[in-house]
């Protein structure tokens, strides 16, 4: 069966690990955001103190760079006037002079590394502040698209059921038209076939009455007339059947009645039928679906209720017409019925007609309670004209 290769809950599946896989990434990328901006808060203070250091470091330099050249001129001077300075004030502001430049130095080497330091703190900075503001980007398309995506793969999902369910409804509708060949070919070969089988054999057994017997012919005719009438009443009964003429030639309100005396009669079943406000022609297939239901309803209740009493009722009211079919059978467990082996065959015909009438099926129906059917059905053509009104 080409209906069992396919798993309802495939796409469900697919489209729960999608959504979660692109929620554990979006996550991963928030983790990132937020890392990173930890980080670049570490960097910022880090940076902040290396320049006031820096700063200091540069100040340091230039104070010690006057002080060095005081230093070099005072060398200069008491290195040049040897009447006024001795050895040892030479020998002093030369070591001064030679001291303040090693120092310079230093602090050059230092304002250097201190100077490149802030400079790669700075470049680093900056692409962490980018990193961020793109994770940051990131993480909101990314919540962007999980919503889309939730939307549009729950849309999806909608329409896979659907389409699951269109199957599902093609499968039944298949084994229910084959389970209806079946049932109309028993009904023919069991009564019509055989019937014109024995039709033929009495008109044979006349053939040879005339020539021998014909004073028997009459009796014998007689019969045949009746087995001919009583295939003819099969064959009508198969018609009724398929399609009920009083539904065509006189309206649904003439074919519940014609169906239930029906029903009544071959049954041995009370059957109640009322009709409340104006009843009125409706469209054919309206008629038609409404007609199956009662028809499902009923054939129900004998089926499967042992009810002695069923009462059908039409109202007719503005707009809409309202359906209740009820009986005092043994009722059953609707959840139970709905999904059995078969999932209730004729639950579902009824409410997959109600649906097409644009309508909802109430079942209700207890163990020991008896069994109700609802339908309010919104009548074609009427809410238009009524609301122009």
């Amino acid at each position: 069966m080409w209906r069992s290769r396919i798993r309802p809950n495939l796409l469900e599946e697919v489209h729960q690990r999608l959504l979660q896989l692109i929620e554990v990434n979006q996550k991963e990328i928030i983790g990132i955001a937020e890392a990173t901006e930890q980080e670049v808060k570490a960097l910022q203070r880090e940076l902040e103190q290396l320049r006031s250091e820096t700063l200091e470091v540069i100040e340091l330099v230039d104070r010690l760079l006057e002080e060095e050249q005081r230093a070099r001129r005072r060398l200069a001077e008491v290195s040049s006037d040897f009447s006024r300075y001795s050895e040892a004030d030479i020998k002093e502001a030369y070591e001064q002079a030679q001291q303040l430049q090693l120092d310079l130095l230093s602090l050059r080497s230092r304002e250097k590394v201190l100077r490149a330091r802030r400079d790669d703190l700075e470049r680093t900075l900056k692409f962490l502040l980018l990193t961020k503001e793109r994770a940051e980007r990131l993480a909101s398309r990314v919540a962007v698209v999980l919503d889309y995506l939730r939307k549009d793969l729950q849309e999806l999902n909608d329409n896979w059921q659907k389409m699951l369910s269109r199957q599902d409804l093609a499968m039944k509708v298949l084994e229910a038209q084959e389970e209806e060949r079946r049932r109309i070919a028993r009904e023919i070969h069991d009564g019509p076939a055989q019937s014109m089988a024995s039709v033929v054999l009495r008109v044979e057994y006349c053939l040879k009455l005339l020539t021998k017997k014909p004073e028997a012919m009459s009796k014998e005719l007689v019969a045949l007339q009746e087995l001919v009438r009583g295939s003819l009443q099969e064959v009508r009964k198969i018609i009724y059947d398929l399609r009920p003429m009083a539904l065509d030639d006189l309206g649904l309100v003439a074919a519940l009645e014609q169906f239930l005396d029906h029903v009544r009669v071959l049954h041995q079943l009370e059957v109640e039928f009322v009709v409340m406000g104006s009843p009125r022609r409706l469209p054919g297939p309206q008629e038609a679906a409404i007609f199956r239901i009662v028809q499902e309803a009923v054939n129900n209740t004998i089926k499967h209720a042992a009810a002695t009493r069923v009462m059908v009722k039409l109202e007719f009211v503005n707009r809409r017409l309202n359906l209740v079919v009820k009986d005092n059978g043994k009722g059953f467990v609707v959840q139970k019925v709905s999904k059995g082996p078969r999932k209730g065959f004729g639950l579902w015909s009824m409410r997959e007609r109600a649906e097409l009438l644009g309508s909802e099926l109430g079942i209700f129906s207890n163990p020991g309670q008896g069994t109700v059917i609802t339908l309010s059905v919104p009548l074609a053509g009427e809410e238009g004209e009524n609301g122009s009104n």
